[in-house]
């Protein structure tokens, strides 16, 4: 057989696939995507769907954007693919824009996926602080590699063998779901303190990191109280450990500012891009102080790869940061994100299954539940309405953890218009309906 794209119909489609692919998790949607546009992918019928998850959280400019695809030729043309020790002009033009961006993050290494620059991150931290422990949060997501992975717990810890040596977690503030109560209010303050007394307990005297989300997305959208950032950071400097932050989903405007740590008027030692900054194509960053760089090339910091300072992926960067700016979607990600959240309220008004709408921007939670007072998960009516907006034009993603119901990460394109989020409104309130 040639090498050449599947062509034949809709059975033989699906009978290819079982054949020669490799199942790497949850079940593959029943419709073959054919091309997508701004807001909407096509299947092979021709039938328009909404994509309320930016493809994998990723397209924020919307499907295969007329300027993303003008740079993506062009370069394809000029300058694609180099040796690694080779520089070109967008590489470090991306690295000098991003820095600007981000004061006291100057330096940037760039990568292809979010676990590879959390790889990068924390095998810096660990360079830099001469340490090897690793603390994340409980319900984090942050990589499917190594150290990645091993940091990831909300998920994939079972099967492949031992997670790194001195890997810890602590619990991640949940307002909707408390553990620890002062005077009848959520007391995330006394949870962070009891949570680092059982680290230091636990600890050899070697911590090197802290990772974290802003909002943790796979662990169902859970938005870190204001202030927990400040509060977490001092509690690394306290132990001489490295703050770094995931903003894979959470960056480049998505919630309303550009970074999300904007917000809590913090800089992280170390700050990962991923997924946004290509708009969904494959582009990574790690941004450093100059400090930190400059003590980890003394102590020989390696990280080569294929890919590193690619120059195609690093012009669509440029690009992408060019048109947030230009565009004002970070702006765009507030107002829409506001429509989008009074809707999601409105819907939590009619549907007693609806437990919590959260989030920031154009990055939402809402959780499915089977009894409001209680907060008892209703998984399966969350794949059920999951599916029902398929069958409606809709597409969602639910994340299903233990512990929690379905809890749907709703994150349309930054160039989603009014009508695209009332028309995701209108079917996911049919849906939720036609589930009861």
């Amino acid at each position: 057989m040639s090498a050449k794209p599947h062509t034949s119909g809709a059975k033989e489609f699906w009978n290819a696939a079982r054949d020669h692919l490799i199942r790497y998790g949850g079940e593959f949607t029943p419709h073959i995507i054919e091309r997508a546009q701004g807001s909407f992918v096509y299947d092979s019928t021709g039938r328009a769907i909404l994509d309320f998850t930016s493809g994998q959280m990723s397209a924020v400019l919307g499907h295969c954007h007329p300027e993303i695809a003008a740079t993506i030729a062009e370069s394809a043309r000029t300058l694609d693919h180099l040796f690694s020790g080779m520089l070109s002009r967008p590489v470090v033009g991306l690295a000098e824009a991003l820095g600007s961006l981000v004061p006291g993050l100057e330096r940037a290494l760039l990568l292809s996926t979010g676990a590879e620059s959390n790889e990068a991150a924390l095998r810096l931290a660990k360079v830099v602080t001469g340490k090897y422990e690793v603390v994340s949060f409980a319900q984090s997501w942050h990589g499917m590699t190594g150290a990645a992975a091993s940091a990831t717990y909300s998920a994939g810890r079972r099967g492949a063998g031992p997670a790194a040596v001195g890997s810890f977690a602590i619990p991640a503030p949940f307002p909707y779901r408390p553990r620890f109560e002062k005077n009848g209010q959520y007391d995330w303050r006394a949870e962070l303190d009891y949570a680092f007394d059982l680290l230091d307990r636990q600890s050899t005297g070697n911590l090197a990191a802290f990772i974290a989300e802003p909002i943790l997305s796979s662990g169902g959208i859970i938005d870190l109280p204001e202030g927990y950032l400040r509060a977490l950071q001092e509690k690394c400097r306290q132990r001489e450990m490295l703050l770094i932050l995931d903003e894979a989903q959470t960056g480049v405007g998505r919630t309303g500012t550009m970074f999300a740590f904007e917000r809590d008027g913090v800089v992280p030692d170390i700050l990962t891009l991923s997924k946004t900054l290509g708009a969904g194509l494959p582009l990574a960053a790690v941004l450093t102080s100059r400090e930190i760089e400059e003590r980890a090339h003394e102590r020989g910091f390696l990280f080569y790869t294929t890919h590193v300072s690619d120059p195609l992926p690093a012009a669509i960067g440029l690009k992408v940061l060019e048109i947030v700016q230009r565009d004002d979607l970070a702006g765009q990600a507030r107002r829409m994100g506001a429509r989008l959240a009074n809707g999601l309220r409105a819907l939590q008004d009619r549907h007693d299954c609806v437990g919590d709408v959260r989030g920031r921007g154009l990055l939402l939670g809402m959780e499915i539940v089977r009894d409001r007072a209680t907060k008892e998960p209703d998984d399966k009516r969350g794949a059920a309405i999951t599916n029902a907006c398929m069958e409606r034009g809709l597409s969602m993603n639910v994340v299903q953890l233990p512990g929690m119901g379905g809890v749907f990460r709703i994150a349309p394109p930054l160039t989603v218009s009014e009508a695209e989020i009332d028309l995701g409104l209108e079917i996911l309130d049919a849906a939720i309906g036609a589930t009861q």
